[in-house]
């Protein structure tokens, strides 16, 4: 079963703070509703954020995964605009761009987002 984390300090998009308790909800039910993003540590190590719609959490070749959930975004442009305000704020806190300093954890070891997101597309077909 898929374990879905959350960041303490969960970045949350413009629009999608009037709807955060449902979009929250939808994600944890596993039911997330149409145009939701959400922004996790970066699968691979060359980035350091990935954005992709809710809806991904759903196919079954991430039934097993865990994910570390930094942010959540209704539209891809304002998912864009949350991973850019986790960027600025990391860097202004740790002076890099180290996400384990700025989240307070190893990134290894913690669930962070599907290890072959990268990879989703070949798989599915």
């Amino acid at each position: 079963m898929m374990k879905i984390s959350w960041f303490d300090r969960l970045y949350v998009g413009e629009k999608a703070k009037k709807k955060r308790y449902r979009i929250i909800q939808g994600i944890r039910r596993l039911k997330p509703g149409p145009g939701i993003y959400v922004i996790t540590p970066a699968a691979n190590g060359n980035n350091i954020l990935d954005i992709y719609p809710a809806i991904t959490l759903l196919w079954p070749l991430y039934r097993e995964e865990e994910f570390l959930i930094l942010g959540i975004a209704s539209g891809y442009w304002e998912a864009l605009e949350v991973a850019g305000n986790i960027i600025g704020d990391m860097y202004r806190k740790t002076g890099g761009f180290d996400l384990s300093a700025f989240i307070g954890k190893p990134l290894s070891g913690i669930p962070l987002c599907p290890k072959s997101m990268g990879e989703s597309n070949e798989k599915s077909r």
